[in-house]
């Protein structure tokens, strides 16, 4: 079984790492064992634990999962040349991370947190002879996606990556709605869940215009609501986001 070393030990790592560890051996490496011991009990699974001072790369294929302003900070820290880097950094392009990490090559991923479920949207760019083993590692975790340019992964950033915070605030404004005109709170969340996952499915072959079409009928309780949607330029906002997000990670 392949090893995966993972610098850093926060959220999106731990994510990563429960789509990963049935079908690899995970090692982490961080500032604390503490910290590490943590990640592992909430993994469930034995892992390998290292600190960060020292600790030697050399031929490792590493799952880099630190936040990007600390980048330059842990390469003080390491030696040795990694195999292949596979970063999960937003906003931090190919160029800063071969500068800062020694490495044979580099392949940057934007994996979200639907990873801990196996069912990640993970774009991917990068060294093209990394692509095939790229997308059998990511694709453990969920649907990947290899695309031409870093300009393109960061679009997608704002995109998949953010996507679940989006539509979290979406999922509890619409339950907010129905406890508003007098659902039980409890009943409102059931109700909103059944309503993803089954939006999940469709949207995988349906154009969202077509599936709209199909639910809006002439004068109906969905057309009355579409429009306050539209009124609250709910679709100016979700483009604005993604614009926005965009712009933020080209800056980190």
């Amino acid at each position: 079984m392949k090893t995966i070393t993972f610098i850093g030990n926060g959220n999106m790592a731990l994510s990563i790492a429960k789509g990963l560890k049935n079908s690899y051996k995970i090692e982490v490496v961080g500032r604390s064992i503490e910290n590490i011991t943590k990640f592992e009990n909430e993994l469930g699974v034995k892992i390998g634990k290292s600190l960060l001072d020292n600790f030697n790369m050399d031929d490792k294929t590493i799952m880099l999962c630190v936040k990007p302003a600390n980048v330059e900070e842990i390469s003080t820290l390491l030696k040795g040349s990694a195999r292949v880097v596979y970063s999960v950094l937003a906003g931090t392009s190919i160029k800063k991370i071969k500068e800062y990490i020694s490495t044979n090559a580099v392949v940057r991923s934007m994996p979200n947190l639907a990873a801990s479920v196996g069912r990640s949207m993970t774009t991917l760019t990068g060294n093209e002879e990394f692509k095939a083993e790229a997308r059998e590692l990511l694709g453990t975790i969920g649907t990947t996606l290899w695309l031409g340019s870093e300009k393109e992964l960061d679009i997608a950033t704002a995109l998949a990556g953010s996507g679940p915070a989006y539509l979290a605030l979406i999922a509890e404004a619409l339950s907010d709605g129905a406890v508003k005109q007098g659902m039980k709170r409890s009943d409102a969340m059931i109700t909103m869940r059944g309503l993803f996952a089954g939006f999940g499915e469709l949207i995988q072959d349906i154009h969202p215009a077509l599936l709209k079409d199909g639910v809006m009928s002439p004068g109906g309780t969905t057309a009355a609501g579409y429009a306050v949607l539209e009124d609250g330029n709910v679709r100016a906002a979700c483009i604005k986001a993604v614009e926005k997000a965009y712009e933020r990670a080209k800056e980190l």
